[in-house]
């Protein structure tokens, strides 16, 4: 299902072709994959992207649309033939206190989300410890939103799992209409149900090889 599928299929579930209406439909739709993105990781909600540390820097900067963390390393040597060592997340305070002092340098085993820069109030940032005593290879797994149908006009969502996509974009949309109650009901419980399938592919059969117990994974029977 695209978008200009999607954006029919809302008008022709709610009767409602209203100039204001269909002008709101983006909104519905973006809303809603909100909702699911948070509920459900989807294997298409991940990136993966290389950098390096800065030798003596104990900051590294996360990338503009980050929003969570899978995995990080770093690599003792290149990326291609280099060891990887995958670093333990922990609070700033732990770093703070196990690496208080500017020279406690050595190859990173932890890292932890420190917030944003003075010079980019609007990005966050990640600190080291202990700081990086050379330029290592980094390579970062994370979970990011993707690019909203609305603007794509495709998705992976839409293409694989639109039910949950068009049941969540009703109930944005009826709650704009103020509809009935019952209609609303419906519409919830439609929406509850195709998340529930959703969780159980994106949380459940996607996760059944994850080798990191700190993953959320949903049992399938």
């Amino acid at each position: 299902m695209n978008y200009t599928q999607l954006s029919d299929a809302i008008q022709a579930y709610t009767e409602n072709t209203e100039a204001s209406f269909i002008a709101e439909i983006p909104v519905f739709v973006q809303q809603a994959e909100q909702r699911i993105y948070n509920n459900v990781q989807f294997p298409s909600l991940r990136k993966n992207v290389t950098g390096a540390t800065t030798a003596s820097n104990k900051y590294l900067a996360c990338p503009s649309d980050f929003l969570a963390v899978y995995s990080m390393a770093v690599v003792e040597g290149t990326l291609a033939t280099g060891t990887y060592e995958y670093l333990l997340n922990k609070d700033v305070n732990f770093i703070r206190q196990s690496y208080p002092q500017a020279d406690d340098t050595g190859l990173p085993k932890y890292y932890a989300l420190f917030g944003a820069q003075s010079n980019d109030a609007n990005e966050l940032s990640f600190i080291l410890g202990p700081t990086p005593d050379a330029v290592y290879p980094v390579e970062l797994h994370y979970y990011y939103y993707p690019q909203s149908i609305v603007t794509a006009s495709t998705s992976w969502l839409g293409d694989n799992f639109d039910s949950v996509l068009l049941y969540g974009s009703l109930v944005e949309a009826y709650t704009y209409m103020k509809g009935e109650q019952d209609m609303m009901q419906l519409y919830n419980t439609k929406f509850m149900e195709a998340l529930a399938l959703a969780k159980r592919l994106g949380d459940g059969m996607e996760r059944q090889d994850a080798y990191r117990s700190g993953q959320f994974r949903q049992k399938v029977t």
